[in-house]
């Protein structure tokens, strides 16, 4: 029910932003087409976002016979979770990373990246896809891929209305000045307003509920614990192909380092993930203290009860 709550807002905070940019560009007519292209967009996204998503990637399925142990983990996992057996894609693209994507668990997909199979054993692997077939299991998968391409659409736009203000756009059909120089400042705004929105309907709770859940899935925390240290370290050395829409999406944030909208991240932090999943308590970043170990633990401890809301 929460996660029906969180895509009803969603589709209705982007669709107002559709319709909203439609009557700044066209007045009552353009916010009358943006209403008619938002209905669509809703549709096809509810039917369609995931199929759009892996040929972004060029994801490609493998089945039994092209991946016999990617997909042999993938069946033994949905065995574990009581899920039906999803569709499996590999995407050409060296940074080790992984999401899934899909309207229901009936019909999900789980894809990984060629250097996820590469750079991970076997138990670091199960535990990546025991992750995501949590993601399938607790239906967050839905709402991840409207958004991606709900702000995908808006960021389409956004860039519409900029070409549209420099080549010397800017009166409205209803006869009113849109805004000429401070429109395409408006619609500047939109794509990192439109990735703040996904950032505030997924919540990072999410990812943390995800790691529970796929530590059960795989008998164990230590292969997921051990993968996300690596996903940690390669995502900066093997930067992904990425667009920044779909970024929630993943496991591991492949904006990281690369990219202004890795400031609105929508992963919690790797060493939080990682700390939880071995059973210890998150002690931030270390620095050298000249009060020696003693000292670091403490002030780690105390920035813990300051994030935990407690004092």
């Amino acid at each position: 029910m929460g996660n029906q709550i969180r895509t009803t807002l969603l589709l209705g905070l982007l669709t107002g932003l559709i319709v909203w940019i439609g009557n700044w560009l066209g007045g009552r007519q353009g916010m009358l087409i943006a209403l008619l292209v938002a209905a669509g967009m809703n549709f096809f996204s509810y039917w369609y976002s995931d199929k759009l998503v892996l040929k972004m990637y060029q994801a490609r399925p493998v089945g039994p016979q092209d991946s016999p142990e990617l997909y042999g983990t993938v069946q033994d996992l949905c065995r574990r979770a009581g899920l039906p057996m999803p569709k499996v894609y590999v995407i050409p693209q060296e940074s080790p990373n992984a999401f899934a994507t899909g309207r229901d668990p009936e019909h999900a997909a789980v894809a990984v990246t060629e250097g996820l199979l590469k750079l991970m054993n076997k138990e670091e692997v199960t535990g990546v896809l025991a992750h995501e077939l949590a993601h399938v299991r607790h239906r967050d998968i839905l709402i991840g891929s409207i958004a991606a391409t709900m702000a995908g659409a808006i960021m389409m736009v956004a860039n519409m209305a900029r070409w549209s203000a420099i080549l010397g756009g800017g009166h409205r059909s209803d006869g009113q000045n849109s805004g000429g120089g401070i429109g395409l400042i408006a619609m500047s705004v939109i794509a990192p307003l439109a990735a703040m929105l996904i950032q505030m309907a997924i919540s990072r709770s999410r990812e943390y509920m995800a790691d529970a859940a796929g530590a059960a899935f795989a008998g164990s925390p230590a292969g997921l614990a051990n993968a996300l240290e690596k996903l940690g370290a390669y995502s900066k050395r093997l930067p992904m192909e990425a667009n920044p829409s779909t970024a929630h999406m993943f496991i591991v944030n492949p904006l990281s380092g690369r990219s202004l909208m890795s400031l609105f991240s929508t992963h919690p932090p790797i060493e939080e993930r990682i700390a939880r999943l071995r059973g210890q308590r998150f002690q931030g970043p270390r620095e050298p203290s000249s009060s020696g170990p003693a000292g670091g633990q403490d002030a780690g401890r105390a920035m813990w009860d300051r994030l935990s809301g407690k004092s």
